[in-house]
């Protein structure tokens, strides 16, 4: 099913592959910028931390929890992040869009919006699923206002429900779009893409 294939996605701004070990010293010349981990549950500053985050990423595909993808800035050919699709629950037909991440060159250039584009589109379209999902934590609005100005509904939050590596119980805030609403997003939110 969905983990043993090679999944790809691209557009004319973002390629979405799977993530592989050889993804190291790429995602290296990015990932150690303490502002990308500061509201996540991850926290990466060193080479062993970046190594051990890609194998737990890798261990979790084929765990079929989660498929991560190294996402390349196609303007400039560079590895930029990670992003994920998780939790998937083929009887519900339900997947989460998470564990994004950019490098701050690419952060405010659109490459975000194009990544989210494919993802909900492999979702929607080709899976075939009723509701993607999305959280973030309660004090990240900046993901918040990106999940917003996506079209997705805040479904509410989820009262100390994450760890953090700090030791702060995190608040979660989950949105959604559901499959009614994705035509009128894409052909609106994400009419450059189609």
């Amino acid at each position: 099913m969905l983990f043993t294939q090679n999944i790809i996605l691209e557009n004319h701004t973002a390629l979405l592959r799977p993530m592989q070990e050889t993804d190291l010293p790429g995602l290296s010349e990015i990932a150690y910028e303490p502002e990308i981990w500061r509201l996540t549950t991850s926290a990466i500053s060193n080479e062993d931390e970046l190594k051990a985050y890609i194998q737990t990423a890798l261990n979790d595909r084929n765990k079929e929890f989660r498929y991560p993808f190294t996402i390349t800035d196609k303007q400039s050919g560079r590895i930029a992040g990670s992003t994920s699709l998780a939790n998937i629950s083929v009887n519900d037909g339900r997947v989460e869009i998470g564990w994004t991440w950019l490098g701050k060159d690419f952060r405010g250039t659109g490459l975000n919006k194009a990544c989210k584009f494919l993802l909900l589109q492999y979702a929607f379209e080709t899976l075939d699923f009723y509701r993607v999902e999305f959280k973030t934590d309660v004090l990240n609005t900046r993901s918040q206002r990106a999940m917003e100005k996506i079209g997705a509904k805040r479904d509410g939050v989820l009262r100390g429900h994450m760890l953090m590596p700090d030791g702060r119980r995190r608040d979660s805030v989950y949105y959604s779009i559901l499959k009614p609403e994705w035509d009128g997003i894409k052909n609106s939110i994400f009419k450059e893409f189609i």
